[in-house]
């Protein structure tokens, strides 16, 4: 069975995609923009202000469907720049203390927006 999750306190789907669908205990997260979930709009600041919006992004929607970091078994982190990978690294290792999930990061020649980054999750209970 699939349940589609949806929350205001990420930003809303800027294509055809739902935040997340979740199916057989296992949720998937779409990748998560800095966008400011009360403005649409791109947060100020560097790729350590972008990384931190996404992953709030990500944490108001696993909230949303009953899960926590520690559920997260492997996400993927896309960047515009490699350059950016160790800032990127660091905010985002704050949120994952112990047990990390499995993970990839690419470069990509661009992202939605003209964002630095773009993070998609998959958690399971």
């Amino acid at each position: 069975m699939k349940r589609i999750i949806s929350t205001d306190k990420a930003p809303k789907a800027i294509g055809p995609y739902s935040q997340a669908v979740e199916a057989n205990g296992t949720l998937y997260v779409a990748g998560q923009v800095p966008l400011n979930p009360e403005t649409m709009t791109v947060v100020d600041g560097g790729i350590k202000e972008q990384t931190l919006q996404v992953m709030k992004n990500i944490e108001a929607i696993l909230k949303a469907a009953g899960y926590e970091f520690h559920n997260v078994v492997k996400s993927t982190c896309l960047l515009a720049d490699m350059k950016y990978f160790k800032e990127m690294n660091e905010v985002y290792g704050q949120f994952y203390p112990e047990n990390p999930p499995a993970r990839a990061a690419f470069a990509v020649k661009e992202l939605p927006l003209g964002v630095l980054v773009e993070i998609e999750t998959v958690a399971v209970r």
